[in-house]
């Protein structure tokens, strides 16, 4: 047993990841850290509502049981970051799977839905990757996505442990707004949303056919 205020104090795995994981806004904390460094003041800014002594606690509980790293960039950055490390990335198949139980409780998106266009990776592709999907079509090829107008975001065909920096041009690009992208996860399909002109999608049928698989698409 832990012992430790607060503590389910039982000696169970899910008792001790709550103990770590389950106070206010940690797993908010740990979904952006996820997508990269950030800085504290960028952590209040993506997590509004949070107080900043709220956020220095859960970062420094998380920093204790050795999930996040606080990181110094050398010049010209020259800034203080936190990074998610080894132990602390072992959480993000637990996002995933909160991402998968979440997005049917969610309204359904619409221009006026304020979504992060960072967070459409993760949440409309990333979190419903099909594996066994993508083992079986054993392909090595990347997809784009490029939404809101930004830098395009590279999606791997290839499983975990055997994707490849990219170097040729992706099989398919789908461009458009952040909340047309959450449509595909509420009963909209990728031919449908692109037949409108909601999104763009460019490629050959049979990738278009092999990106639908591979992150479960309709």
């Amino acid at each position: 047993m832990s012992g430790v205020a607060g503590s389910y104090d039982q000696y169970c795995p899910i008792a001790r990841s709550l103990d770590v994981l389950g106070d206010r806004w940690t797993l908010l904390v740990l979904r952006e850290l996820s997508l990269g460094p950030q800085r504290f003041t960028d952590l209040r800014a993506q997590l509004p509502g949070i107080p900043p002594n709220v956020l220095s606690q859960r970062l420094k509980r998380l920093t204790e049981h050795g999930l996040v790293v606080l990181e110094t960039i050398p010049p010209p950055a020259a800034r203080n970051v936190y990074t998610l490390t080894t132990r602390g990335k072992d959480v993000i198949p637990v996002l995933r799977a909160l991402v998968r139980f979440g997005t049917p409780e969610l309204e359904p998106a619409t221009p006026d839905v304020p979504i992060l266009p960072r967070s459409v990776a993760p949440t409309v592709f990333l979190a419903w990757f099909d594996e066994l999907a993508a083992r079986g079509l054993d392909v090595d090829e990347h997809y784009d996505l490029v939404v809101d107008g930004g830098r395009p975001v590279h999606l791997s065909s290839l499983p975990p442990g055997r994707r490849r920096r990219v170097d040729s041009p992706a099989a398919v690009t789908v461009e458009g707004p952040a909340w047309a992208f959450a449509r595909l996860r509420q009963g909209d399909t990728l031919d449908t949303l692109a037949a409108d002109d909601t999104l763009s999608v460019q490629g050959t049928k049979a990738a278009r056919s092999r990106f639908r698989r591979i992150f479960a698409l309709a």
